[in-house]
């Protein structure tokens, strides 16, 4: 029990370190990726700049999360050691693509009329994202984070099987050894992990709203 418990630990802590990578890239990104941003009704302006800016990171969204997790376990795994990390990068790499995507139509369904006010008004692109974005769209992208995170948090015992950390790489070894009751107590493990981390998203996106 001990021992499965520190796995659990680490898995969940695969799983934290995988969403703080996704959020902080969909954080950083998904203003430009936005097309009402991008092709000037919110921006003020048509910079090809700003077009192929958005193209290029609609495209790194695309790729990012059109490879699965597995396939970028086993490529990281080539270049980082064994354990959590690993793993962490592949989740975060894969849900980057899917977290920015989302975030960055949030912005495109936002109501207009507050940054048309505020650009009539003289405000500066950091004014805009400060006061017209960023409240408008935090409590949605907040609640896609932690929809993700309970996605992730199933993935992660996966993701293990290659990236050789946490749970999955117990339950890998203890499948092939036939230690039918460690299998058991590993799965049992997971199913308090999944099933604590659904009760804590659910009660921190209801905050978030």
């Amino acid at each position: 029990w001990r021992t499965a418990a520190g796995l659990s630990v680490e898995t969940l802590a695969m799983s934290i370190l995988a969403m703080v990578i996704a959020g902080v890239g969909a954080l950083l990104t998904f203003i430009p990726a936005s097309r009402n941003v991008a092709f000037g009704d919110l921006s003020g302006s048509r910079s090809p700049f700003g077009a192929a800016v958005f193209f290029v990171i609609r495209t790194l969204y695309i790729f990012t999360r059109g490879v699965p997790e597995l396939v970028w376990a086993t490529l990281i795994v080539f270049m980082l050691s064994p354990g959590i990390v690993p793993g962490a990068v592949a989740l975060g790499i894969h849900n980057f693509g899917i977290l920015g995507k989302l975030s960055s139509e949030v912005v495109e369904g936002l109501d207009p009329r507050p940054m048309r006010a505020l650009r009539a008004s003289g405000a500066g692109n950091f004014q805009l994202l400060a006061y017209g974005i960023l409240p408008q769209a935090l409590p949605q992208l907040l609640t896609y984070l932690l929809y993700r995170w309970e996605v992730v948090i199933r993935t992660a015992i996966v993701v293990g099987f290659v990236a050789a950390g946490g749970l999955g790489r117990e339950f890998r070894l203890r499948m092939s050894w036939l230690h039918y009751d460690d299998v058991m107590l590993l799965l049992v493990c997971y199913l308090i992990l999944v099933l604590g981390v659904d009760l804590v998203s659910a009660g921190l996106r209801r905050l978030a709203r």
